[in-house]
């Protein structure tokens, strides 16, 4: 069985009432997470996990997995109609 986290533990937030959370100063800092900064957020629902990554991130992993698949595409033989 993996670990729940293998990381450091930054402490604990308090979810507001509109749902809002802060993330620790020393964490954002680590991070390179600025103000108006954009986070992708999903669940990991089973684990009751959420995972926060930077949309800048995100954005060119769905880049490079494009290329990828594109040229995966191309090795694939075209039916013949």
């Amino acid at each position: 069985m993996q670990p729940f986290f293998r990381s450091k533990a930054y402490g604990a937030v308090t979810v507001g009432g509109r749902g809002q959370l802060v993330i620790p100063a020393e964490l954002r800092k680590s991070l390179e997470i600025k103000s108006g900064d954009q986070l992708m957020v999903f669940g990991k629902l089973e684990k009751k996990a959420i995972i926060l990554i930077p949309a800048e991130d995100f954005s060119r992993f769905l880049e490079k997995a494009a290329r990828v698949i594109s040229s995966l595409e191309k090795k694939i033989p075209k039916k013949k109609k």
